[in-house]
């Protein structure tokens, strides 16, 4: 199966949690169907990506990255490589290689936590965000990527992030 037959079978799989994110799942499932390239950055029409929220349950924060390039404070995730095998496998890696932590991440079960669409320097990106449990006692060590990299606690999250990645936090939360 590949990456784009993977994305359209979780889309068309997934439980939408609201009206909004079953309008956002239908769209990328219109995007996938009109463009084979929609998994790629240079689909100048927009692409998906794959990012993961990392979260310490049991220490009650989340590990956001100051990007470098768009300098907020974002969940870990990008654009997808031509050897993931899935979009869970990118969400996954991009968590790793943004978080320094190599081993012990995994996926929340179920799937995707929540869609998010945002326009980017490069184009439109179709978020399909995850989120990933940090193993207890797990090192966070920062990236080429990244300006910084913090662990914050959930009421800190509103106050350095934008809203899609507070509600983000909230969705992840909600499903533990």
């Amino acid at each position: 199966m590949s990456l784009h037959e993977d994305a359209a079978r979780v889309l068309k799989e997934w439980p939408a949690p609201s009206p909004d994110q079953e309008q956002l799942r239908l769209t990328y499932l219109d995007h996938l169907a009109a463009h084979q390239d929609g998994m790629w950055k240079p689909c100048k029409d927009g692409h998906l990506t794959a990012s993961a929220l990392v979260i310490d349950p049991a220490g009650g924060r989340v590990l956001l990255t100051l990007h470098r390039k768009l300098k907020m404070w974002l969940q870990m995730g990008g654009h997808c490589e031509p050897e993931d095998a899935s979009l869970a496998d990118a969400a996954l890696r991009e968590a790793r290689e943004e978080s320094g932590i190599a081993q012990g991440l995994t996926l929340l079960p179920g799937g995707p936590v929540r869609l998010d669409r945002h326009h980017t320097p490069c184009a439109w990106h179709l978020d399909v965000q995850y989120a990933a449990l940090a193993p207890a006692g797990a090192v966070a060590e920062i990236s080429d990527e990244s300006l910084d990299l913090r662990w914050f606690a959930y009421d800190e999250v509103p106050g350095v992030a934008d809203a899609s990645v507070t509600r983000l936090v909230e969705r992840t939360r909600a499903l533990l």
